[in-house]
């Protein structure tokens, strides 16, 4: 036999299934209440990274400017003429600091601006215009080496007024009377197999590539003028070499042979 129910245990029964049927309600508002927390928190944070990230990449490459332009930059080497020193398809870094505010010296590597067409005409390099743009822009900031095609690299042999013959007795170049023993020439090169006897003149330096069989430099170039032609103007030359960076296994400083030129005096004029 039932008991009746009350009024009032029907109404508190009301109320407790009504509490349960917005249960689930509730649990939804405070998940979607907790997301919207999450996103706010997030977005700030994002802001500033991505903020933090540009200013970073735009200092660096400004910076990379700064250097490239007035400190160091890259150049590709393009030919064997300075074999064994350099190979072909070494980078170097080149000290923009020379020959302005530090002299340059004999036996530094220098690179220099083509003085009077010695190269051939560039052949372009064939990129897309994406690759192109890539390439211009990264060179521009000296992130790349630089491969116009409109640049040499030599050794300095003779300084503005100094007097250079090939050769002596000894078959030895010879800087104001001084024959030079070079350790850096090319195995079983001889120092020329052309003659010449020539002044350099005042602004201008007398350049020759280390593997001297291979290499288009001062001596071709003079055609006989006893140094005016075949001499390069300091101001063309970009800097010195002091490193090779790439590839890694060539990495080497390229210090300078101070001793082959420690015994030729200074040029009486110049």
């Amino acid at each position: 036999m039932s008991v009746p129910e009350t009024e009032g245990g029907e109404r508190r029964r009301d109320v407790q299934r009504r509490r349960e049927a917005e249960r689930p309600h509730e649990a939804d508002r405070r998940r979607d209440v907790r997301h919207r927390g999450d996103n706010q928190h997030r977005r700030p944070m994002v802001t500033p990274m991505l903020r933090e990230s540009v200013i970073v990449i735009g200092l660096a490459l400004v910076l990379s400017l700064i250097v490239k332009t007035w400190l160091m930059q890259a150049f590709y080497i393009p030919s064997e003429s300075m074999e064994n020193t350099l190979l072909k398809g070494d980078r170097v870094i080149v000290n923009k600091l020379v020959p302005s505010p530090i002299a340059v010296r004999r036996g530094d590597v220098i690179v220099f601006q083509d003085p009077d067409h010695w190269l051939p005409p560039v052949q372009p390099v064939q990129r897309t215009p994406v690759g192109s743009a890539l390439n211009s822009t990264l060179t521009f900031v000296g992130l790349l080496p630089s491969d116009e095609g409109n640049h040499l690299i030599k050794r300095v042999i003779g300084l503005p007024g100094d007097h250079v013959v090939c050769c002596n007795s000894q078959r030895r170049l010879t800087v104001n009377g001084v024959g030079l023993s070079e350790p850096y020439l090319f195995p079983a090169d001889v120092p020329s197999l052309e003659t010449f006897n020539i002044t350099v003149p005042a602004g201008r330096v007398w350049v020759m590539g280390d593997h001297r069989s291979d290499s288009a430099d001062s001596r071709p170039h003079d055609q006989g003028s006893g140094g005016s032609k075949g001499t390069v103007p300091e101001s063309l030359i970009v800097g010195r070499a002091i490193a090779v960076v790439w590839p890694f296994q060539h990495w080497a400083a390229l210090s300078n042979p101070g001793e082959t030129f420690a015994r030729v005096p200074t040029a009486t004029a110049r």
